[in-house]
């Protein structure tokens, strides 16, 4: 008897922080994770002098240990070419794909200092083409696939940021746009069993923001006793995508901490990461008009 397929996911910068947590949540689910990043190994990333730990090759590692099938794919998605090549390994291999998760994003080391954005490095723009271009490119080339499989989910991870003065006008303009690429390709894909949704995420538990977390003591103490680790959003994703409501949710923006409870998902020991709707905003609702 052929045994069933089983669920494929792209999960895109994923060699640490969110996009790693994320894929090994999907990983513990059973499911085969294409994960990437743009060097195999470890790389001379760093935040105020500390180096930041992981690898593509790690994630992979970690995911087939958790239970499912890591894939390291080495991808720079400032390179069209590159992203291209990335999906069409998915449908050699794979022949299906059932999840994008948008992930991958340039963050600068300056993002979180203050200032106004001209006293900035001009660099931090770069969110724009790694971050906002770069998923609507992998969501062009993963549309296809999911399509073919007759249901899937694309999604974005945002943020509060989207809706706030948050990190700068560059981080809040990356974040908005990926909740408006959710809402006009849920459009696009309106009955065709395919979903776009724009997550907005609390603060996340990384090696990053444990990092910035000393420099900016004071600033972040209280967002980071109360957040949430990268796996809790991965395994709200993979909730989502296996939900029979998931078209119904298809075009909107979420708040993973209000949704998750529903899903009977928490953190470790039953922690339940609050909705910081109240303090910082609620996600945009889009206007119904059509312009054909």
């Amino acid at each position: 008897m052929n045994q069933p397929l089983k669920q494929v996911a792209v999960v895109t910068g994923a060699s640490r922080g969110v996009g790693q947590g994320i894929a090994l949540a999907l990983g513990a689910a059973g499911m085969t994770v294409f994960v990437t990043g743009r060097a195999p190994e470890q790389g001379g990333s760093n935040l105020y002098g500390h180096a930041l730990r992981g690898s593509l090759k790690d994630t992979a590692a970690a995911i087939t240990a958790a239970g499912g099938r890591g894939i390291a794919v080495v991808c720079d998605h400032a390179d069209d070419t590159q992203v291209q090549a990335l999906f069409a390994r998915v449908e050699s291999e794979c022949g299906q794909l059932d999840l994008l998760v948008n992930n991958a994003a340039f963050i600068h080391d300056q993002l979180i200092e203050p200032g106004p954005f001209w006293e900035k490095p001009l660099d931090l723009v770069r969110i724009l083409d790694v971050g906002l271009r770069s998923a609507y490119i992998a969501s062009y080339h993963a549309a296809p696939l999911l399509l073919r499989s007759g249901r899937g989910l694309i999604c974005f991870t945002s943020s509060f940021g989207a809706g706030c003065y948050m990190h700068g006008p560059a981080y809040g303009a990356q974040k908005a746009g990926c909740d408006k690429l959710a809402a006009d390709m849920a459009i696009d894909f309106e009955g065709r069993g395919v979903a776009a949704l724009s997550l907005w995420l609390g603060p996340q538990l990384t090696e990053r923001t444990r990092i910035a977390g000393e420099q900016h003591g004071e600033q972040y103490k209280a967002f980071l006793a109360n957040a949430e680790t990268p796996q809790f959003n991965g395994r709200v994703i993979h909730a989502l995508l296996n939900d029979p409501r998931l078209m119904t949710f298809s075009g909107q923006t979420l708040i993973t901490a209000e949704i998750a409870a529903g899903y009977g998902i928490s953190e470790a020991g039953g922690r339940q990461p609050p909705s910081h709707r109240a303090m910082l905003g609620d996600p945009r609702q889009q206007h119904p008009a059509r312009v054909i």
